[in-house]
C-alpha cells in the first residue's frame, strides 16, 4: 500500500511513518515545515519529503492519505481530497487498524509523563526479552529511536503514549480511544488544552472513553492520589485495576531511601529497590506505573527495578546540553505549570537548598503551549518556580496574547522577561556563576537557546 502523510513531520506522524515504512508501505508525505532533525530522520528511511500542501500532490496517486491533526479545513490538498472523494483516514485510526491490532498494547495516558513512562515500560520490556514495539513522543536514549515495530524478534507487544489531544478535524475524539489498549495506565489528569477542551470535565469524559475500550482481562493502572481519575473509574470500570501512589489503600507504594533510591511495594510488601540517577517524586511515581503495566504482561517486579537502574531517561527530560566552567545547561520539555513545578522541584530536591551547596537554579521559561498562549495558565507560573533561584522568561505580548512581565511580577526581582532571545542570553549569562544550575524549558526549540548560552559562557 502506497500512503500519504499529510503532516508527517510531527512526533506522532513521523512515528507512523516509519511503522508504516518497517511494516512494508511505501511512504511519502507533506508538512508546512521539512526540516531537520524529522526531515533528516525520514528522508534515511527512504521516505520522500513535499514541502507544503499543494492540491499537485494528488498526483501521486496514493491508495490512502492519513491525515494529522495539525491539518484543518481549507488546507488545499484537503479541499482537492475531499472534492474528489479520495480514501483519507486519521493517523490514530491507521496505527490501531494496521499496527495495533492483534497486539497486545499498553497505552500510557496522563497529562504530564506519558512520555517518560513510556519510554521506562519500553526499556523494561525490552530488557525483560519481550522486544516490544513501541511508539513514543519523544527519544528514549537506551533506543535512540522514538518508533520501532519490534524488537530484534517478533513482539506480540506494543508500547504506545496515548494522547488525550484530538485525532483529526473530522475526528474530536481523543487519539487514544483508537489503539485498543489491553494495559492502559491512567498516569494523573489535570486541566490542559484548553484550545480544545472547556472545562476538565470534558478532559475526563475522554478519558472515560479509554476506560470503555479496555477488556475484561486487560488491565488499569491507575493513579491513586488523582481524584480527577477517581471520578474517571465512578463513571464505571470493566477491566481489572490496580492503584499507585502514596494515598491510603493503594496497591502500589513506594518508600524512598535518602539517596533518592526507592523501595517498590505491593500491597504493602517489598517487591524490588530502584536505584537510580533520576530526580523527582514524579518520576518516581512514573517509575511504579511502568513497573505494575510491566507486571500485567508477565515481567517480575525485582527484574523490572534491575531494568530502571539502567534506564537513561528520554531527550528533553533533564537532559544535559553542556558543562562550561562548572555551570550545568539542562534542556526539558516542561510546559504546564505542573511540569514545570515538579521539573525545578525535583532539581532542588538533588541540589538542596542554601548557598553553601553551591547549587543556585536558573530558571528560563518559553511559555508557548496552546493552553499557555490562551492564557490558562498564566496565574500558576510563579508558583510553579518557587524553587528556582533565579527566573528568566521569553515571550512577547503580541505572541502570547498577555504580558509575561506581569504574570512573572509576583516573584519580584528574581523574575526578568524578555521578548529578544539575544537579550535573554545575555541576561542569564551576566548573573551566572560557577556551581550554577540553568534550566531551559520549553516544549519548542527555543531559538538554539541552549547552545547560544554554552558558547555565551565559554571563556
Amino acid at each position: 500500500m502506497h500512503i500519504h502523510i499529510l503532516g508527517i513531520c510531527g512526533t506522532f506522524m513521523g512515528g507512523l511513518a516509519v511503522l508504516a515504512k518497517e511494516a512494508g508501505h511505501k511512504v511519502t508525505g507533506c508538512d508546512a515545515n521539512v526540516y531537520p532533525p524529522m526531515s533528516t530522520q525520514l528522508e534515511a528511511q527512504g521516505i520522500e519529503l513535499i514541502q507544503g500542501f499543494g492540491p499537485e500532490q494528488i498526483a501521486l496517486e496514493p491508495d490512502l492519505y492519513v491525515i494529522g491533526n495539525v491539518v484543518s479545513r481549507g488546507n488545499p490538498l484537503i479541499e482537492e481530497i475531499l472534492n474528489r472523494a479520495l480514501p483519507y483516514m486519521s493517523g490514530p485510526q491507521w496505527i490501531g487498524e494496521h499496527i495495533l491490532r492483534n497486539k497486545w498494547v499498553l497505552a500510557v495516558a496522563g497529562t504530564h509523563g506519558k512520555t517518560t513512562t513510556s519510554a521506562m515500560l519500553a526499556w523494561i520490556l525490552e530488557d525483560a526479552g519481550y522486544a516490544p514495539g513501541f511508539l513514543i513522543g519523544g527519544v528514549p536514549m537506551n533506543f535512540g529511536i522514538s518508533a520501532r515495530l519490534s524488537g530484534a524478534k517478533q513482539s506480540d507487544f506494543f508500547v504506545i503514549e496515548a494522547d488525550e489531544y484530538d485525532t483529526a478535524f473530522f475526528d474530536k475524539r481523543s487519539k487514544f480511544v483508537h489503539y485498543h489498549a489491553k494495559t492502559a495506565v491512567l498516569n494523573n489528569l489535570e486541566y490542559d488544552h484548553a484550545d480544545i477542551f472547556p472545562d476538565i470535565g470534558a478532559i475526563e469524559t475522554q478519558f472515560h472513553h479509554l476506560v470503555r475500550t479496555v477488556p475484561g482481562v486487560g488491565r488499569l493502572i491507575v493513579n491513586g492520589d488523582e481524584a480527577s481519575l477517581a471520578r474517571v473509574i465512578k463513571r464505571g470500570c470493566w477491566s481489572e485495576k490496580e492503584t499507585f501512589g502514596a494515598s491510603a489503600g493503594v496497591d502500589w507504594t513506594m518508600r524512598e531511601h535518602p539517596d533518592g533510591n526507592f523501595d517498590v511495594l505491593l500491597d504493602g510488601a517489598v517487591m524490588g529497590t530502584v536505584a537510580w540517577g533520576l530526580t523527582g517524586k514524579h518520576n518516581r511515581n512514573n517509575a511504579l506505573a511502568a513497573i505494575a503495566a510491566a507486571r500485567s504482561v508477565g515481567v517480575v517486579v525485582g527484574q523490572a527495578c534491575a531494568a530502571l537502574a539502567r534506564f537513561e531517561n528520554v531527550k528533553r527530560r533533564m537532559e544535559v546540553r553542556g558543562v562550561v566552567n562548572g555551570i550545568t545547561v539542562y534542556d526539558d520539555f516542561a510546559h504546564h505549570p505542573t511540569a514545570i513545578a515538579t521539573t525545578v522541584g525535583g532539581l532542588r530536591q538533588k541540589l538542596g537548598t542554601g548557598s553553601a551547596t553551591g547549587g543556585r537554579i536558573l530558571a528560563v521559561l518559553e511559555p508557548r503551549s496552546n493552553t499557555m498562549k490562551l492564557g490558562a495558565m498564566k496565574d500558576a507560573l510563579p508558583g510553579s518556580l518557587r524553587d528556582a533561584d533565579l527566573v528568566f522568561g521569553f515571550g512577547s505580548q503580541q505572541v502570547l496574547g498577555w504580558s509575561l512581565s506581569d504574570a512573572l511580577a509576583p516573584m519580584g526581582k528574581i523574575a526578568h522577561s524578555f521578548d529578544q532571545l539575544d537579550f535573554l542570553v545575555q541576561a542569564i549569562v551576566d548573573a551566572a556563576r560557577p556551581g550554577d544550575h540553568i534550566l531551559v524549558m520549553s516544549n519548542g526549540g527555543f531559538g538554539g537557546v541552549h547552545q547560544k548560552l554554552l558558547g555565551a559562557l565559554a571563556p
